[in-house]
């Protein structure tokens, strides 16, 4: 099973969402980088903004995190790149005792076909259990497939499972890689322990999704690189392929849409 990311940015909130629960108050950041000049959109060093390289993909399946709330504030956060990359991501904080009320409405909606991400280690919820399979089957039943990420550090992340009641009919999907992580900013307990992009991104890649999947692997590597090289006062220079692919689609769909590229962390 995946580690997931225990982060989230601020900004990624979705702030329609807040009505009926407070937004929880913004804390001023003060781990260790905390005086560095950062991007006011990408949330990256200057030095190595990630803003050139953000590219829009269009995917079937969507991406819904569900955020532990003390989870909205590390720049170092990969859930917010899946939103980046694929417009329709949907970010909600989680609340003990009440759903978020646009998710538990959502969740209703019967053009979606849910699936929580999370392992089938624990037999009460063996009968929910599915395969990737589901997906592709709820795809040819024109419903646009859901994979639900509950995002914060594993130990959130079961108890937003095992607290979280309106989740309990939905099916439980697993994820099967062979994918080790790539993720430099933390060490993690096991190269098979993913952060949230890479989850997406194998979801993604397995439900039929691959050009998104591509892109946001990419967009993923260049955030690792960028962060990794930043904590110590580096530059990229010359930019790597991963960067070189996301910079020639970006150039490609600002000729297309007639409008050219705007460096927001100028």
């Amino acid at each position: 099973m995946s580690d997931f990311d225990s982060s989230v940015v601020e900004g990624l909130v979705n702030h329609d969402s807040v009505a009926e629960h407070p937004r929880p108050p913004r804390r001023e950041f003060k781990a260790r980088g905390s005086f560095v000049t950062r991007c006011d959109h990408c949330q990256l060093p200057v030095l190595n903004c990630l803003c050139p390289y953000q590219v829009k993909a269009e995917s079937h399946a969507q991406v819904w995190l569900i955020t532990h709330p003390i989870e909205h504030f590390k720049p170092t956060n990969t859930g917010r790149l899946i939103r980046d990359v694929i417009t329709t991501t949907q970010v909600f904080t989680w609340y003990r005792t009440a759903p978020d009320a646009q998710l538990a409405a959502l969740l209703k909606d019967p053009r979606y076909a849910p699936f929580v991400i999370f392992p089938d280690d624990q037999p009460d919820y063996a009968d929910r259990v599915v395969g990737i399979e589901a997906v592709h089957s709820a795809k040819e039943q024109a419903r646009i497939p859901v994979f639900i990420i509950l995002d914060g550090t594993w130990r959130q992340a079961r108890r937003m499972f095992r607290k979280s009641a309106y989740l309990d009919a939905l099916p439980v999907l697993p994820l099967r890689t062979e994918r080790e992580t790539r993720y430099r900013l933390r060490k993690p307990a096991s190269k098979a322990h993913l952060c949230t992009a890479e989850v997406a991104i194998e979801l993604l890649r397995q439900g039929g999704d691959t050009v998104a999947a591509d892109v946001l692997d990419d967009y993923f590597e260049v955030f690792n690189d960028s962060y990794a090289a930043s904590r110590l006062h580096h530059k990229i220079d010359p930019p790597t392929a991963a960067m070189r692919r996301l910079a020639a689609k970006q150039s490609a769909g600002n000729s297309e849409s007639g409008h050219p590229s705007a460096h927001r962390g100028a």
